[in-house]
């Protein structure tokens, strides 16, 4: 990193490389950084203490590099960590969106998977944005509905085709001059449309599993990137499934910015939306002001959130 005066220090994380880090400086050189001990979370492993997008202030040992202490975050967005302990797993910290990326097919759209990040979102509160990518393939007229049931509630959508580079400017200007992490199913085209937004970056790629219809992991862990100097973008691994953090069923309407306003003027105050009478959900669902298919999304998780299953 040359001479003393010239070594940052401070720096920003732009991935974990088993038990070390490495770091983006402000002026875009990256290099290593090693964690000490004291930093490192439970079982001496770095956990949840560093993650991709920290701000970090270093301390140098000759040619190498150490982390000091991580500045205070701003925000994190977390999801369950796989397994049986119900542990946090923060993916990356200080964003100032995410970009939830969804095929229109091969993979199918998932309302699922979509709302579920849309509701972390919501309790970390991050701004979301909704890419229907895939839409060359939209032979039953289905983009322009999707788009406007998220926008009912309250969801910018952009719609896609990142092979041919359709919309790829409008996602390359709603991400300038700041910090985005990009989520989705492996095999949405995730990759292909970050190839498509940063063309000088290398980043691996994968395809749909012609038999399960599924996409193959490509990106093992967060990794930020920064095409300009005031714009970030980080790549996530591709999910199959994505447990929320932090969410019990009984405030999970609060995360449904169009369900939340209409849940005090429900005739019983202990009103789950079902099948009793006055619910005032229900009756926006009927009106045409709430998507159907966003209700019983609600509806669906909620049920495993009470349950047990997240």
């Amino acid at each position: 990193m040359g001479t003393p005066a010239a070594r940052p220090t401070v720096a920003t994380v732009c991935r974990i490389d088993f038990g070390s880090v490495r770091l983006l400086a402000d002026d875009g050189r990256e290099f290593e950084a090693s964690v000490p001990a004291k930093l490192r979370g439970a079982r001496k492993a770095l956990g949840n203490a560093v993650v991709t997008g920290d701000r970090v202030a270093l301390v140098w040992d000759h040619e190498r590099a150490l982390v000091e202490r991580v500045e205070p975050r701003r925000n994190v967005f977390s999801r369950r960590a796989a397994g049986e302990r119900e542990e946090e797993q923060v993916v990356t910290a200080n964003l100032d969106q995410v970009v939830i990326v969804a095929a229109l097919q091969r993979p199918d759209f998932s309302h699922g998977l979509v709302d579920r990040v849309l509701v972390q979102c919501e309790r970390a509160g991050i701004p979301a944005l909704l890419v229907l990518n895939k839409t060359d393939l939209d032979s039953r007229q289905e983009t322009e509905a999707l788009l406007t049931e998220y926008a009912r509630a309250g969801v910018t959508g952009l719609a896609t085709c990142a092979v041919s580079g359709r919309g790829v400017d409008a996602v390359r200007d709603a991400c300038a001059a700041r910090r985005t992490m990009f989520v989705g199913h492996s095999g949405v085209g995730k990759s292909t449309l970050l190839v498509g937004l940063m063309p000088d970056v290398v980043i691996a790629q994968g395809e749909v599993n012609d038999v399960t219809g599924k996409g193959r992991h490509t990106t093992s862990a967060a990794v930020l990137y920064r095409p300009a100097p005031d714009t970030e973008l980080v790549d996530t691994p591709g999910v199959r499934a994505f447990a929320l953090w932090g969410v019990e069923a009984g405030d999970l309407v609060e995360y449904y910015p169009e369900l939340e306003p209409l849940a005090g003027g429900c005739r019983f105050s202990d009103c789950r939306h079902d099948r009793e009478p006055g619910c005032a959900l229900r009756a926006a669902v009927a009106r045409g002001e709430v998507g159907e298919r966003r209700f019983a999304s609600y509806c669906k998780l909620r049920d495993e959130l009470a349950e047990g299953f997240h």
